[in-house]
């Protein structure tokens, strides 16, 4: 089913202003000023964020709409646990890009954050394009399913990712129209120098953390429309994952040498998703199983990094 049966225009508006309050408050109240995020703190933002999300899907959303019932539920859940877990990988990336680029950890918050406003955008824009596209073209599940399938086995045989930033097409295009300085300038994205306006190295930071969300949202797009097709659901359940993107940066940016397993357990999600839709033709396996399935693998390739970690010594992927 692709359409949101009981859903109109007020629940997407009221959605999305409800979400622009919450950025609001916290850009404007919880974090006005550039600090360091410490862990404790990021600990309990993610558990605010996660319990917000839950609390939509089983409170919130079922009061507000007619046929949400228990079956959009396990959907919204499922696509959420598979939103975040594919985004801890875009997390350690990010990881690279402010210690290669030598990001103060006081200023780190404003990036992910402003980063996270123009993810916000791009993928609502790419839900749309691709609930479209599925609407219209039903074949499209197939190659979305072979895309992910794909995706899995390179991200299984790639090396780490290297930050290179003088191979990003749109840093190359930034600084070729815009004069960039040398130092930073606080949490500011433009300064001025002999009375000129000009870029900061924090707002190419910016580029390259909204361009790695992009490459990312063209896997974890195409794995949450092998869970549901109802465009609000994948929307909401998007919004989510990433508003709390922030916070569960500040605590995996702490503990990255844990998770040396985690990168095999997400192309093992990927392939099972991507399975999940080519062969829906024949057999449609239930949400409700692809959601133990993946936790599963989560839980399995954490729980392997962790002991790894404390009993074989630290570092990603297998490195001390």
């Amino acid at each position: 089913m692709l359409a949101d049966t009981g859903i109109t225009a007020w629940h997407w508006g009221g959605f999305v202003v409800a979400v622009l309050i919450l950025i609001a408050l916290d850009l404007g109240v919880f974090h006005r000023s550039a600090r360091v995020v410490n862990f404790r703190e990021a600990l309990l933002w993610t558990a605010i964020w996660c319990a917000t999300a839950i609390a939509f899907a089983v409170l919130i959303a079922p009061s507000m709409v007619a046929d949400w019932d228990k079956e959009e539920i396990v959907e919204f859940v499922t696509g959420y646990i598979i939103e975040i877990s594919l985004s801890m990988d875009n997390v350690f990336v990010i990881a690279l890009i402010f210690t290669y680029f030598g990001v103060p950890r006081e200023n780190q918050h404003r990036v992910l954050f402003w980063g996270i406003i123009g993810a916000l955008v791009m993928r609502g824009a790419m839900i749309l394009l691709g609930s479209a596209l599925i609407a219209r073209f039903q074949w499209m599940l197939d190659v979305l399913g072979a895309f992910l399938i794909f995706t899995g086995i390179k991200m299984l045989v790639s090396e780490d990712s290297e930050v290179q930033p003088e191979k990003n097409f749109f840093i190359r295009i930034t600084r070729r129209f815009f004069p960039i300085s040398t130092t930073f300038d606080g949490a500011r994205f433009i300064t001025r120098i002999n009375h000129r306006p000009v870029l900061t190295p924090l707002a190419l930071v910016l580029v390259m953390v909204e361009t790695t969300d992009l490459l990312f949202a063209v896997d974890s797009i195409p794995a949450i429309f092998a869970v549901t097709q109802k465009p609000f659901i994948v929307f909401t359940s998007n919004v989510f994952a990433i508003l709390g993107l922030r916070s569960l940066y500040f605590v995996l940016a702490e503990a990255i040498q844990y998770f040396r397993f985690l990168k095999i357990g997400l192309s093992v999600v990927l392939c099972i998703i991507g399975g999940k839709m080519l062969i829906a033709h024949w057999y449609v396996i239930p949400t409700s199983k692809s959601l133990a399935a993946v936790g599963l693998v989560l839980l399995i390739s954490i729980g392997a990094s962790i002991f790894a970690g404390k009993y074989h010594g630290h570092g990603r992927n297998g490195k001390s």
